[in-house]
């Protein structure tokens, strides 16, 4: 090995440590593997009491079966989140964690006002769209935090948003649209959470 080389592995073995130091240790992969099944349960759910949305009462049904999914989603990975930040985190974990939250606060807040917005004015269609590409930024934007892999993820569902956004409602509405995504998104997320976790001592 020349010190050309030797100097390079340094270098990419300096880069590695300090990335490993960013990421965020208070991540559950539980958690991200559960709000994925709860993902895939919705578009049962959906698929069970409307299909495709087609009437007003319907859309509301929508909005309330993936209401109800996120807000679950969010309760168990912020419920995770406040647990090791109680029993485990350090000073350092602690100042970090509120790095966090306000990385991914602005897109949940301006996600909500938006949804809410385009149901009131029976924009249903676009709700897919807005909300992959949503998840998208905040996952784009967590990218120092959060495993490597992740932010691939997150591009993904930021490029389906634009998608979702000019398809037909009878794409964008149908049950696996929300299921397949982030059932399989929030899984994935989970898996690399957990594998990373086994790679990096704590």
């Amino acid at each position: 090995m020349t010190e050309l080389e030797r100097a390079l592995g340094d270098i990419a073995e300096v880069r590695d440590r300090l990335a490993a130091a960013q990421r965020f240790k208070g991540y559950s992969g539980l958690a991200a593997i559960i709000s994925g099944i709860f993902a895939l349960a919705a578009g049962v759910v959906q698929a069970v009491l409307i299909g495709m949305p087609r009437t007003v009462h319907d859309g509301r049904v929508y909005f309330a079966i993936w209401f109800v999914c996120c807000a679950l989603s969010l309760a168990i990975n912020y419920g995770a989140i406040a647990h090791w930040f109680v029993n485990d985190a350090s000073a350092r974990d602690r100042w970090q964690t509120r790095t966090v939250g306000f990385s991914i606060l602005p897109a949940v807040l301006f996600g909500a006002a938006l949804s809410l917005a385009m149901l009131r004015f029976e924009g249903i269609a676009l709700l897919p769209g807005i909300w992959y590409g949503i998840y998208g930024i905040g996952l784009i934007a967590s990218r120092l935090t959060v495993p490597r892999g992740v932010l691939l993820i997150g591009f993904a569902f930021l490029a389906l948003g634009f998608v979702l956004l000019f398809v037909s409602a009878s794409i964008a509405l149908q049950p696996w649209t929300m299921a397949a995504g982030f059932g399989a998104g929030q899984i994935a997320i989970g898996i690399l959470v957990v594998r990373e976790r086994n790679e990096i001592p704590s």
